[in-house]
């Protein structure tokens, strides 16, 4: 049978927002690579005395492009960049570019976000939720529009433990409507100072302006082909277009690339909780089939006045994967992926309760810390891991709220998605999460954290200079350790003896 999703974007003009991001690139790669689509128009900004068609052009040279470009060498030609920026009024297009976006489009991919948990309130509105008002305005001129797909997040309604794909305006304590009014007349610092008020019970700013953004997708879209996306912690590559890839340290790669690299000895998790991470080539796929999908159910929608539909992508309830399964996977994999750079070696404590992570962090992490920067210091050289500790400490105090939740999904329309798709989308555009293999999985993505984030040697000769490099960190290890139990044991025999 012929690719349904390969047909439908076939000549198909797309405008995507967050295309440098981690997703939005990922995104662009495979439709260059798998579909005929004509033109990507690609609002991206301009970064560091860099112009947007700049910023593009460095991607010949990216090896994340490397595949494509062997495939077809002028794939990045049909990339046009529209040059804007979601946190300026009318997203900073122009009037000349607004004309041909509203003439030309037909898809719209909506993947832009700030994902900083401690971003100020101000900053969070503008560009997660009064962007997405912005966007939807600009599809309502859209002539020639089909499908739009909202891209948010698992996590937009972490309020409530159970999750189905339905919309919870009852979360918020204002709605969208009124927060955006508010924005509107407010300068930076007082919508800021107003935070806590209007967060409510959401644990950061993140989180709350995703679920605004989700209310004026369900109030405002109107009759728009719109629908949304919810994908669980987007993590590094599974196949496509190589294994492993990522470019980022956001979420759970952050703890396993700490630990790795041997700083990271103790983080507030539940083991027996669930870890609800997906591929990103995986929510790529996904995502074309979304758009697919509800381009070929707008007009029923509409003849029925059903509001957009929602797509929660986590791992599917057959195939769950634990904080537990997940934390002992990169035990197992110590010397598989062993780092040349490694500062200790690596282990792992969790606990369920933030007050207790930050008392053993002190012994784990700031002691050390200390340590470590009074000899640096004696040598002449500047201190660093005190500095570290703070980033690192404030990375899992952000972390803390999601790895002691829990949450279940609802993924039915994700379910229904999948088995409508021919077996020909099914191989090449690839999202199921009933089957999906982890330890396989981690296998590729500790090896792509190695190489794509350590910047370490892929060589057979680096991967042995690591593990030797391993063994000489485990002797010392365990010689530490036995000299804390030699000193606990002598000092409990010296108390002992001085009570009695």
């Amino acid at each position: 049978m012929d690719s349904l999703i390969k047909e439908f974007y076939k000549n198909k003009t797309i405008f995507l927002t967050g295309g440098t991001g981690f997703l939005g690139k990922v995104v662009i790669e495979k439709v260059l690579r798998a579909t005929e689509t004509s033109r990507i128009y690609v609002l991206i900004r301009s970064k560091r005395g860099k112009s947007p068609q700049d910023r593009i052009d460095e991607w010949k040279t990216d090896p994340f492009f490397g595949v494509l470009l062997k495939i077809q060498p002028n794939a990045l030609e049909r990339i046009v960049p529209i040059s804007g920026d979601c946190e300026e009024p009318d997203l900073g297009i122009s009037a000349a570019d607004r004309e041909l976006l509203k003439n030309e489009v037909q898809v719209v991919i909506h993947c832009a976000a700030t994902v900083n948990f401690a971003e100020p309130l101000h900053k969070a509105v503008d560009i997660n939720t009064r962007a997405t008002q912005l966007m939807l305005n600009l599809a309502k001129e859209m002539s020639r529009l089909v499908g739009f797909v909202h891209v948010s997040t698992a996590f937009s309604n972490c309020v409530i433990s159970h999750i189905s794909e339905q919309y919870y305006p009852d979360n918020l304590i204002a709605g969208a409507d009124k927060v955006l009014s508010i924005r509107n007349v407010c300068g930076d610092n007082l919508l800021d100072r107003m935070a806590s008020t209007l967060i409510g019970k959401f644990p950061n700013t993140y989180t709350y302006t995703k679920a605004l953004a989700e209310q004026v997708i369900q109030t405002e879209s109107g009759e728009l082909p719109v629908c949304i996306f919810r994908p669980g912690a987007i993590t590094a590559t599974n196949k496509e277009p190589m294994s492993g890839w990522i470019d980022n340290l956001y979420g759970p790669i952050s703890m396993i690339y700490g630990c790795a690299i041997g700083v990271l000895r103790i983080i507030p998790t539940n083991k027996r909780f669930l870890q609800h991470i997906v591929p990103v080539d995986c929510c790529a796929n996904c995502i074309l089939a979304c758009a697919m999908q509800t381009a070929k159910e707008s007009s029923e929608k509409k003849r029925r006045s059903l509001p957009p539909t929602i797509y929660n992508y986590v791992p599917h309830e057959q195939n769950t994967l634990t904080n537990k399964h997940f934390i002992e996977t990169v035990y197992k994999h110590r010397y598989t992926c062993a780092l040349e750079q490694a500062l200790w070696y690596p282990f792992l404590h969790t606990t369920s309760f933030l007050w207790m992570f930050k008392l053993i962090a002190f012994f784990y992490h700031t002691l050390p810390g200390y340590a470590i920067d009074l000899v640096l210091r004696l040598r002449g050289q500047k201190p660093r891991m005190i500095k570290l500790y703070q980033k690192v400490h404030k990375t899992m105090n952000a972390l803390a709220y999601f790895g002691t939740g829990f949450w279940t999904y609802e993924t039915i329309n994700t379910d229904r998605l999948w088995q409508s798709l021919s077996d020909e989308d099914k191989k090449h555009f690839e999202f199921d999460m009933r089957i999906f293999d982890w330890d396989d999985y981690f296998t590729r993505a500790l090896v792509g954290m190695r190489v794509y984030m350590a910047k370490e040697d892929p060589s057979d000769e680096s991967i042995m200079r690591a593990r030797k490099h391993m063994k000489r960190l485990e002797r010392r290890h365990r010689v530490l350790q036995l000299f804390i139990c030699i000193c606990g044991i002598f000092i409990f025999k010296w108390l002992a003896g001085f009570y009695l």
